[in-house]
């Protein structure tokens, strides 16, 4: 796929990774295509696994990877807010050639997961914590509590998250008056 093509020719690191992470994929019969601009392969159209690059490794991200049985104790949960999501994270080449039949073992079974229908039990927005300080600003503010509950429960719960990590109610309570335009246009925390 030319897209994945130059993804590959314009990566300035992980190129050879990438190249061999990109083999083992098709090998698995995954069909390539380029999604939130990364190489991403699917089954019958469903999402398996993306490539990604970062600063200290390059990764095989299995979008249902909290599904698949981790027999050799190696996916990465990117962080405690990540629901789905697994990662197989490698640092060099050899580390790849040295599990790649672990490596299509779990593409497998991440395509029975498919096959199979099953669904990750995603924690709901209503079960995030609410910031006294936003209970506070709802009971003031109507028409802002109303703009926050029109917000899909995706860009609920990334404010929710966001505003509830500052450890001090004045940071908390700054976040949210900080957020409200964005709010009020129905943008998510990282759109602009």
């Amino acid at each position: 796929m030319e897209k994945v093509d130059n993804y590959i020719d314009n990566s300035k690191s992980w190129k050879e990774e990438t190249v061999l992470l990109r083999e083992i994929c098709l090998e698995c019969g995954l069909t390539e295509d380029f999604k939130w601009m990364h190489p991403c392969y699917t089954f019958q159209g469903k999402n398996i696994v993306l490539i990604h690059g970062f600063k200290e490794y390059c990764a095989l991200l299995f979008h249902k990877g909290a599904l698949v049985k981790d027999t050799e104790n190696i996916l990465v949960q990117q962080t405690e807010n990540v629901q789905s999501a697994r990662q197989l994270r490698f640092t060099d080449k050899k580390q790849i050639n040295d599990l790649k039949a672990v490596i299509k073992a779990y593409i497998f079974e991440a395509i029975e997961v498919e096959k199979a229908g099953l669904e990750v039990n995603m924690k709901k927005t209503s079960e995030y914590e609410m910031p006294e300080e936003l209970e506070h600003i709802f009971k003031n503010d109507l028409e802002f509590k109303t703009a926050f509950y029109n917000l899909t429960p995706g860009r609920q719960r990334g404010y929710l998250l966001y505003f509830s990590q500052a450890k001090q109610s004045k940071t908390r309570t700054s976040r949210i008056e900080k957020a409200k335009p964005k709010i009020f246009n129905g943008k998510g925390m990282n759109e602009r």
